[in-house]
């Protein structure tokens, strides 16, 4: 089972991952993705789908058009872990290419 980060390991994470932030009311943390259009966006999600099958954690994600609203969280530990940060990292570079 994956732990929860304590307090610190997650301000740490959060400085790092600096489009990121705390959901309010949950042990979550979100982003939004703006691309150039739904074609770019779509492949980013497929990216990032390919990677969380290979971590075997799963964003929690919508899509509309050319927006990707991403919420990150573990639940077999009720809140962020590793894992997320991990995916988060990977989100944000492939947003980068």
């Amino acid at each position: 089972m994956v732990a929860k980060l304590d307090p610190a390991s997650r301000k740490n994470a959060l400085k790092r991952l600096v489009h990121w932030s705390d959901v309010i009311g949950r042990d979550a943390i979100e982003r939004t993705f703006v691309f150039g259009d739904f074609q770019q966006a779509f492949a980013f999600m497929t990216r990032v789908a390919e990677k969380a099958e290979e971590l075997n954690h799963h964003p929690e994600w919508t899509n509309v058009y050319k927006t990707v609203e991403v919420i990150l969280t573990t639940h077999d530990c009720g809140g962020v872990s590793e894992l997320d940060v991990k995916l988060a990292t990977f989100m944000d570079e492939t947003a980068r290419e």
